[in-house]
């Protein structure tokens, strides 16, 4: 019964249904509805394995939540909303709740929370690590100098980049492999390039990033046991923030020598 796939679907559709809210039963309910079209709570309770009582309390469940309709006959008939309309609630009722929770975490005071984060953090897995990047080139009021490897490259941080771009930053690149300059070129074509001091090809390094001077992270790519080379390979980075910050301090040498070098052999 279980390699059965209308029995695979209905058993990952309840499942998705409860991760967005509903109720063990109103989840059975309202899968067994999709299936069977107009139904009665015996139908339902037949097919579902929801008790035929605890049917009814389920459909006022669904019923308040706009995805069922109920006849007024008798025995009552329950019927759900298609799966196309199905989506689009769940999409809009998702984008309210984050709209709702960004907005309710803007609210709150942040007046203990210091500008500058003391010491060096550390942030795991390639999601999180590309996220902070995204913070920080989105925040950035200046200038932004940026290193990383091809496999790093995503549209989300080729995007952040050209948004910053476009609002007047400054966008310093390293001398990368070719086809990353070919991208970076098409999403940021203001960008200056300048050339790295690592040759990074047989490292684990993953990419170096300096906001504004004051935000600095810097990452590698390794396995689960740190190894190298690692596959598939994930990132680890650490970051810090903060003019006097010891990361900071450190790379901000690197980067501000390096620059100051490549402007002096350019002639700027």
């Amino acid at each position: 019964m279980s390699d059965d796939p209308s029995s695979k679907a209905r058993s990952t559709a309840v499942e998705q249904l409860k991760s967005l809210g509903l109720s063990t039963y109103a989840a059975r309910t309202f899968v067994a509805l999709v299936t069977l079209g107009e139904a009665t709570a015996q139908d339902v309770s037949d097919l579902a394995d929801v008790p035929r009582t605890r049917v009814y309390d389920a459909a006022d469940e669904l019923r308040e939540r706009g995805l069922v309709d109920v006849k007024r006959s008798n025995p009552k008939q329950f019927w759900a909303i298609s799966s196309e309309t199905t989506g689009r609630h769940f999409e809009r009722e998702y984008e309210h709740r984050v709209s709702t929770l960004t907005d309710a975490l803007d609210r709150l005071d942040d007046a203990n929370r210091s500008t500058e984060q003391r010491g060096v953090w550390t942030v795991t897995g390639r999601e999180a690590v590309t996220d902070r990047v995204i913070d920080f080139i989105s925040a950035a009021d200046d200038e932004v100098v940026y290193v990383t490897v091809g496999e790093l490259l995503t549209d989300e941080i080729g995007e952040a980049l050209s948004r910053a771009s476009d609002e007047g930053v400054s966008i310093r690149l390293a001398d990368m492999s070719e086809s990353i300059e070919d991208r970076f070129g098409r999403d940021v074509p203001a960008a200056q390039p300048f050339e790295s001091l690592w040759d990074w090809s047989d490292t684990p390094a993953g990419r170096l990033l300096m906001v504004d001077q004051e935000k600095t992270l810097v990452s590698v790519l390794v396995d689960g046991k740190g190894e190298y080379p690692p596959e598939p390979r994930d990132e680890t980075a650490i970051w810090g923030v903060g003019s006097t910050n010891s990361l900071v301090v450190v790379l901000k040498a690197l980067f501000t020598w390096q620059l100051d070098e490549d402007r002096d052999s350019n002639g700027e």
